[in-house]
């Protein structure tokens, strides 16, 4: 995951500050419902954190785009289904802006109880949801990026020091057992509530998936995210429970932690520190930690929000129109604006635990979907590159299958029902936005005349204006390092921008392919010659130099390795779900200047090579051949045996 912009750090600093940042509001809502098995669910919850973040990893090294787990579901499934696991992702998101901003305001409390409360806490929280719109409007950099990384480091030192002073202070292991009565203390429908939302800090890895393709990442720093960075997380869950339950003891089935502490829950473990001046000092210290950690996580989420918006716009699963890009940031503002609406709305009733209930309906749906995408796509794509991949894979009908994704869908669906069984407010508000988003999803479509499960692109410049209908939202050019390359490149390039001379025009995106023939002889991943490859790079460069002469035009270039270039190009374009293919006949042809065919065939296959019949026969979508004169053609010949 190399040439990105955001550094292994940053990545790091956004999944911990919105994963660890739930520490300071979910844990009260947790421990009053799980009461002495308060660290036993955190425990579950940082084991289910590891097996997601195996998932993302894979997932976001494996196709490096904006976006996540849509980005995943999307080439294992259809833009249906990604579409349902980014709808559910957005409120999460808005619900994560909404409760750090919320819960922020009540640390701000130790300082004057009047934060805490009543119309100021309302208006310092809309303040601080306004201020994390504007920054993602105003967009990222590296001095606020290198800030992030800053408050986590803080914060994780802050927390580390909780642990181990509440520890020494405060440990005793009769509080943590004799206060436990399964059934009664806690009763199984509260610790199964209390399992549920602990996935409340899961969205830091939607976060950081979402910047995938930006990120600057070796194979190395990928397994250190896995490895130790989770780890972390997990001791430091772990941990400071294990203190809350000793600081803040369970008593006749209650406990303050979920009592009188529920909205700002450090606060009240800290204030059990002895003597009293070590408690003040812990206490000032955590109300200014805990208040910069939270607005760093409502900030962090509403950049994983922007993303997210970004990419199920440009793949046109919500109108253009929400998905506008700022003219000269080039930001969502549109839908970051919509998102703060929303965010200071679902704070307004200021009740943290029915916020947390709706967030877990849409998480434990998304992360279903992620882990079932890993899943079909170890079989759909066997021999695509994984920088990083979930271990303890075992051979299943024929591929390799993760039983890490495996249990993590298993348990995610299993969670997903477990919140639609005991959370009402969270099942008739879950399905209730997923039947919302669906049915736009489909009428939008419909209306725009575009099929509803395959995938239909458009560039960012579109974003930026009102835009006009492109003949073709995404083209396939394969490409195959002839002079006839610069004359399909062209030739797609004049349909993306047929109508570009408008400043209104939209434009279309063009996915430049070279196809590697592997002989039988070798095995697919066999090591290519490296003036192949450089002539693979090469030809794509030049391909994206072409191409991107034009207007409002944007192409992506990518290899795959085949024993058939057709049948490569066939997969691929159905894969992408382009619109259509552009392909250069490869001997001699009666076309002049570019014919159109519908998939299935025609009479002009009588005139065209094996790979140009096997496409045209094959392919779904229409294919467009050109071919130069016939003169023209030795000379390409030549240049292709060189």
């Amino acid at each position: 995951m190399n040439g990105g912009t955001i550094s292994i750090r940053a990545v790091f600093a956004i999944v911990y500050t919105t994963s660890i940042s739930s520490i300071y509001f979910a844990l009260g809502v947790i421990g009053g419902r799980a009461l002495g098995l308060t660290p036993v669910v955190f425990l579950v919850a940082g084991l289910f954190f590891a097996l997601a973040t195996m998932t993302y990893v894979e997932g976001s090294s494996l196709h490096q785009e904006r976006g996540g787990s849509t980005v995943f579901s999307r080439y294992a499934f259809n833009e249906l289904v990604s579409f349902v696991s980014g709808w559910a992702i957005l409120l999460d998101y808005a619900i994560l802006v909404a409760v750090t901003s919320l819960t922020a305001t009540n640390y701000l409390g130790a300082f004057w109880h009047g934060f805490a409360h009543g119309a100021v806490e309302l208006i310092v929280t809309l303040a601080i949801i306004a201020s994390a719109a504007v920054v993602n409007i105003r967009g990222q950099s590296p001095r606020r990026l290198q800030r992030r990384i800053a408050v986590a480091v803080a914060d994780l030192g802050l927390q580390v020091l909780i642990v181990v002073v509440g520890l020494v202070l405060l440990f005793h292991p009769e509080r943590l057992i004799d206060s436990i009565h399964l059934g009664s203390a806690p009763t199984w429908r509260n610790l199964i509530y209390a399992l549920t939302v602990a996935v409340i800090a899961f969205t830091g890895l939607e976060a950081a998936a979402s910047l995938s393709g930006e990120i600057r990442a070796s194979r190395r720093s990928l397994k250190q995210i896995v490895g130790p960075g989770t780890a972390l997380i997990v001791l430091i869950y772990v941990g400071i429970s294990i203190v809350a339950v000793n600081a803040l003891p369970v008593e006749g089935g209650h406990t303050a932690l979920g009592g009188r502490y529920v909205d700002a829950p450090v606060l009240g473990i800290v204030q059990a520190f002895h003597p009293h001046w070590l408690a003040n000092t812990f206490k000032y210290v955590v109300a200014v930690g805990a208040f910069a950690s939270l607005v760093t996580a409502a900030n962090a989420a509403m950049l994983g929000l922007s993303r997210l918006g970004y990419a199920l716009a440009t793949n046109r699963q919500i109108p253009s129109a929400l998905g506008r890009l700022h003219p000269e940031r080039g930001t969502p503002f549109v839908l970051i604006g919509l998102a703060a609406l929303l965010a200071g709305a679902l704070v307004a009733p200021t009740d943290l635990a029915f916020l947390i209930g709706i967030y877990a309906f849409g998480a434990m749906l998304a992360f279903t979907i992620a882990h079932a995408s890993v899943i079909a796509l170890r079989y759909r794509e066997p021999k695509r590159d994984r920088p990083y991949a979930v271990p303890l894979s075992v051979p299943f009908r024929g591929g390799s299958l993760p039983l890490p994704a495996v249990l993590g869908g298993v348990l995610s669906f299993a969670g997903w029902g477990a919140v639609i069984a005991f959370h009402a407010s969270a099942r008739y508000a879950g399905f209730g936005w997923l039947a919302g988003g669906i049915v736009l999803y489909v009428v939008y479509r419909k209306v725009e005349g575009k099929p509803i499960l395959k995938r239909v692109t458009i560039p960012e410049r579109a974003l930026r204006v009102e835009a006009m209908e492109p003949e073709f939202g995404s083209i396939l050019v394969p490409i195959f390092g002839t002079p006839l390359d610069d004359d399909i490149v062209q030739t797609a390039g004049r349909l993306a921008g047929s109508t570009q001379d408008d400043v209104e025009a939209e434009g279309a995106t063009i996915e430049a392919l070279w196809v590697f023939e592997v002989p039988l002889a070798l095995p697919l991943d066999a090591r290519l010659p490296d003036a192949q490859l450089k002539r693979a790079r090469e030809a794509l460069a030049r391909a994206k130099a072409v191409g991107e002469e034009y207007e409002g035009v944007e192409v992506a270039t990518a290899t795959v390795r085949a024993r058939r270039a057709g049948q490569a190009i066939v997969d691929e374009a159905r894969r992408r779900g382009v619109e259509a293919i552009v392909l250069a006949a490869e001997e001699p042809s009666r076309i002049r200047g570019g014919a159109l065919l519908g998939g299935g065939g025609g009479p002009l296959e009588n005139f065209v090579g094996d790979v140009t019949k096997y496409v045209v026969r094959k392919a779904a979508c229409r294919v467009i051949l050109t071919a130069p004169a016939a003169e023209a053609m030795p000379e390409a010949k030549a240049k292709a045996n060189d």
